[in-house]
């Protein structure tokens, strides 16, 4: 029987309409810019996200490193809640490629308090280096798929700006975020200067995010994804994708939201397991479980013999990732095998 694979939702392959739309895309050289189909993408990535300029990059973890770059110089200091996705899983981007100090703020849930993140500024002087940019996770992946509210965004982008710093929000799964909050995605996005978002997750492309903000550091970030070795050639094969995720497989995500609010629900119910169903608001759930974290492995192992995948996190907790390819069946074996494993571990 095939596994019911809750490792990511990058694990999703592309949608029938995809397949057709890689097949008929018309294509060019889209470092000498020229491929149309790319070009479309870009386009309506600005305008989905309300900004004046969009460039697609093969990862999000390239995206995020394109906007560190372009709005820092090396020596200057990035502020980033402490389990945010460059800091801890970007195999070091911020300091190897974009040479800035990482300075965190804690967060409850993945939603920081203002004054939490304000008290970390450093203005620049003789001794410490200038803060220049505040990274907004959201959702906040190792915060169980935590939505950070649109006024705290906000009232967080307000007061970097009073300091003199630019925002970037890492918007890796946006548009789940703006389907929980029953919103448009420009709502979250509006106060952030920059914004990542990646196609390949929930909207089930095969590869690629999208940088977005003002033309200047879109051009600028264009060159750097020369630099990182990102431009492609026709890359209007894999744009196509993004294009019919962005006008179809937006509204879908409430399915993999209701989804993992039934697993919720039901691991609550398994004695040993440790979570609040109602801090489950996307499509991410973390379990928890009592002991050492030598568990997690042993539970890991225990439910991929019963035909369920899912990653230990940060080696703290258990994650499982709801998409298009788990539905209700998926969630009744996870829960059955989950059920069985932990009494044993």
């Amino acid at each position: 029987m095939k596994p019911s694979d809750f490792r990511s939702d990058t694990v999703t392959h592309p949608t029938e309409e995809m397949y057709r739309a890689m097949r008929d895309a018309p294509l060019g050289d889209d470092i000498l810019g020229d491929d149309p189909t790319v070009r479309k993408l870009e386009a309506l990535a600005a305008e989905r996200t309300g900004k004046e300029a969009a460039l697609f990059v093969p990862s999000g973890s390239m995206s995020n490193t394109i906007a560190i770059r372009v709005q820092t110089t090396p020596g200057d200091a990035v502020l980033l809640e402490e389990w945010n996705h460059s800091l801890n899983f970007e195999a070091g981007a911020p300091a190897a490629v974009c040479g800035v100090i990482t300075r965190t703020y804690p967060s409850n849930q993945g939603v920081p308090e203002v004054d939490d993140v304000i008290s970390r500024v450093f203005p620049g002087s003789l001794h410490t280096p200038a803060t220049r940019l505040l990274v907004i996770e959201n959702t906040h992946n190792l915060h169980g798929g935590a939505v950070v509210p649109p006024a705290r965004v906000r009232e967080l982008y307000e007061a970097a700006k009073e300091r003199g710093l630019a925002v970037h929000l890492d918007g890796a799964r946006l548009f789940n975020a703006a389907v929980a909050l029953g919103v448009d995605a420009r709502e979250i996005t509006r106060h952030a200067d920059t914004v990542n978002f990646c196609l390949s997750k929930g909207l089930s492309c095969p590869v690629g995010s999208l940088f977005c903000g003002p033309r200047p550091l879109v051009d600028h970030g264009r060159r750097f994804r020369k630099t990182l070795g990102g431009a492609m050639r026709q890359a209007g094969i894999l744009a196509a994708c993004g294009i019919v995720a962005l006008e179809t497989m937006i509204a879908r995500l409430a399915d993999d939201h209701r989804h993992a609010r039934a697993l919720a629900e039901g691991l609550a119910r398994v004695p040993g397991a440790i979570l609040d169903p109602a801090d489950v608001r996307t499509n991410i759930v973390m379990l928890r479980l009592d002991g050492p974290p030598s568990r997690y492995g042993r539970l890991q192992e225990g439910l991929k013999q019963r035909g369920v995948l899912g990653n230990v996190v940060a080696g703290r907790m258990f994650r499982f990732v709801t998409h298009r390819h788990v539905g209700p069946a998926d969630v009744e074996r996870a829960l059955g095998a989950v059920a069985e494993v932990v009494p044993k571990l």
